[in-house]
């Protein structure tokens, strides 16, 4: 008997932690930055190259920065739910509708977005995915992306290093 008890209270003293780790999600927020060197970009799209994200329980503010090819920026912020419900802003006089959720498995963040634009031949859609997820070491996040618009569909990896 005795020595059940023992082994009960050894097995506590090494799972209990384990367990109290692995339920912890890694935070995403902070200021994240583009990986150039590891990162595929073409010069015909417009890409992120900076996002800073606050996550909260039920709410996520992301604050984005875009660049096309001639280097030239467009930031805007975007304040959204966790709870799966359609939010809408205007950007640069373009609707936008985003809704988010977060995996509970890995903690990643999933954006789905339409945009309207004007193009070249006039209205169109850009319909974008992305997964967000953080490493281990919460010092590299990943952005797996499909975006779809009447020219086509591009999928890709970005790579962004924390800013300390």
């Amino acid at each position: 008997m005795k020595t059940k008890l023992i082994f009960i209270a050894l097995s506590l003293i090494f799972f209990l932690p384990a367990l109290t780790i692995y339920a912890q999600k890694i935070d995403l927020s902070g200021e994240w930055k583009l990986n150039k060197e590891k990162t595929v970009l073409t010069d015909t799209q417009i890409f992120l190259v900076g996002i800073t994200i606050k996550l909260k329980s039920d709410s996520l503010l992301t604050m984005r920065v875009y660049e096309n090819g001639n280097g030239e920026q467009y930031p805007f912020d975007e304040n959204l739910s966790l709870d799966g419900k359609d939010c809408k802003i205007f950007i640069y006089d373009m609707p936008r509708t985003t809704k988010v959720s977060r995996s509970e498995s890995d903690g990643s963040i999933m954006f789905e977005s339409t945009t309207i634009f004007q193009g070249y031949n006039g209205t169109d859609t850009l319909s974008a995915k992305e997964t967000f997820k953080i490493d281990n070491e919460g010092k590299v996040l990943t952005m797996n992306f499909t975006n779809k618009s009447s020219a086509g569909e591009i999928t890709g990896t970005n790579y962004f290093n924390k800013v300390e």
